[in-house]
């Protein structure tokens, strides 16, 4: 076959195949190809791999805050959490439920006069007892649950 008239391979083995055929025609082995196509490279002047210098990486520091503690907890002060006092609990099966109608008692868990207990986004953190201020339902705190607590109660 002439190079006009060569056909393009279709699909990798046959490639391959015709790449190896034509080293071996030419009596030149892969690792000989190679180091031609190596030369040739470096005499159009282009280089054989490239070289970047690398530097590593520099942040600017944060102006105007402070590395204290309190910088951090002001950073938190605006977030808003969810606060719920729970006056009991109780468990009942569906059928009850649906027989509860406007009147109905639900007794709970909790006596009368025994506090309530105050959670933030659903874990105590608190229990108090109620107080009526200008018409309306308030928790005075009686006992702040101290963090070893708190996370007992994670276990």
């Amino acid at each position: 076959m002439t190079e006009a008239t060569k056909e393009i391979p279709s699909t990798e083995e046959e490639r391959h195949e015709q790449d190896q055929s034509q080293g071996q025609s030419q009596g030149q082995s892969l690792e000989e190809q190679w180091q031609e196509a190596l030369s040739q490279q470096k005499e159009a002047g282009k280089p054989e791999t490239k070289t970047q210098d690398v530097k590593p990486a520099s942040f600017d520091t944060l102006k105007g805050q402070s590395t204290g503690s309190i910088a951090n907890i002001e950073m938190i002060l605006d977030i808003p959490v969810t606060v719920s006092v729970e006056l009991g609990r109780c468990k009942m099966i569906v059928n009850d439920i649906l027989q509860l109608g406007q009147g109905s008692v639900i007794e709970l868990d909790k006596l009368a006069g025994e506090p309530m207990e105050i959670l933030i986004n659903g874990k105590l953190i608190a229990r108090g007892e109620v107080v009526v201020v200008n018409e309306k339902f308030g928790i005075r705190l009686t006992d702040i649950i101290s963090p070893t607590e708190r996370i007992k109660q994670l276990g």
